[in-house]
């Protein structure tokens, strides 16, 4: 992992490493995979203005995102089953996210639960909520948030229903992983992961587990069909206000008129977000609705962008089309698969010095000078 300098180096060592069932999950999308394509190709087609001669020598990646200061302008974003990629994946990510000084936010499919990552950090990180069909059982994960000092709360608002990924059906991909002969024999390639993973605690949905009826969920698509409400409306958003107490997050915005209505709901910050290209396949990539977003809301409240980010080029140009800060599940994962806490540490280490080179070869010392004429439009 030394060697890797780029976090295609690390997927392609994650791809070695990590079970097909549980790398494809992280790495790819739904149905036929348009979105998640368009999502890459789309920041290939923003191309950076170089500028020269600025005197670059002094520069600083920090932000501040919902008051708080931060070393770079990203966090990772919520990623169901994360300690599957390695063992105690969440927890590994957290500690490298504590570390580094960046966000980092738990998903409610984690395989570490809330009380997992909180004991082992001393730094609060964000918590992702999915609301439920059992509203109890998601006024317990928000009190479980409280109750762990989380800063602020993420409520996911695109996946009321599951947009199907064909490959975990054909991978038959569930939690700990079924015992048939293909994924045996892959598991037996994949020695060092099965004797991590089958050999930690956390190998469940932690958040799940002494929740009355979610003992024997295995499958995501069984708790998503069983579970998620196709019902959830800007209402439930009031609702959730009224619960909890922090910063509010709405991730899930793709349409203007949308991120309109979340902002007249009070969030302190919405997500321009496609979900990674794994919901609505056919939706168009995020990047290409980030600045109409930004030019409708962008003076009301912190925006920040998720789906695609792979490099530092990338939170550069989501930067100059109005982002505040940026999310990234697939390229931690890819990290966390390739090397655990010291992989995740990589990516940190790769995307920092690919944003604070990019901004110095583009003429810029400092986050606020970052605009759109950092895009070359010809």
């Amino acid at each position: 992992m030394k060697d890797a300098t780029s976090i295609a180096d690390l997927r392609l060592l994650a791809k070695r490493r990590v079970p097909r069932a549980f790398f494809d999950y992280a790495d790819r999308g739904s149905y036929n995979e348009e979105t998640i394509d368009a999502n890459s190709a789309d920041f290939k087609a923003l191309k950076l203005r170089q500028r020269v001669m600025v005197d670059v020598s002094n520069r600083s990646t920090e932000v501040t995102l919902l008051g708080e200061k931060f070393a770079y302008p990203f966090a990772f974003a919520p990623t169901g089953l994360t300690g599957m990629q390695h063992a105690d994946g969440e927890i590994l990510a957290a500690k490298a996210c504590e570390k580094a000084n960046i966000p980092f936010a738990l998903s409610t499919m984690s395989i570490c639960s809330i009380e997992d990552v909180a004991a082992a950090t001393s730094r609060p990180f964000w918590f992702q909520l999915y609301v439920m069909k059992n509203r109890n059982f998601a006024k317990q994960l928000v009190e479980r948030a409280i109750a762990a000092k989380c800063s602020a709360l993420i409520l996911t608002l695109d996946l009321q229903v599951q947009g199907q990924r064909h490959r975990d059906i054909k991978n038959g991909m569930t939690v700990p992983p079924q015992i048939k002969l293909h994924n045996v024999l892959d598991m037996a390639t994949k020695l060092p992961w099965a004797f991590q993973v089958l050999g930690s605690k956390h190998k469940t949905f932690g958040n799940l587990n002494g929740v009355e009826g979610m003992s024997g969920v295995k499958s995501l698509g069984q708790w998503i069909s069983g579970q998620f409400d196709p019902a959830l409306n800007w209402d439930d958003v009031a609702w959730i206000r009224s619960i909890w107490p922090g910063k509010l997050i709405l991730k899930g915005v793709l349409d203007v008129g949308d991120a309109q209505k979340a902002v007249s709901t009070g969030a302190d910050a919405i997500v321009v977000s496609n979900h990674g290209g794994r919901q609505l396949d056919g939706a168009p990539s995020a990047i290409s609705r980030l600045p109409r977003i930004v030019d409708a809301v962008g003076n009301q409240t912190e925006i920040l962008f998720d789906s695609g980010i792979r490099s530092g080029q990338d939170v550069l140009r989501a930067l100059a089309l109005g982002a505040k800060g940026c999310m990234m599940g697939k390229a931690f994962l890819f990290g966390l698969g390739a090397g655990g806490e010291a992989g995740v540490s990589k990516v940190i280490q790769i995307i920092g010095k690919e944003l604070d080179v990019s901004m110095a070869l583009t003429g810029r010392r400092t986050l606020a000078e970052i605009d759109d004429t950092v895009i070359d439009r010809g």
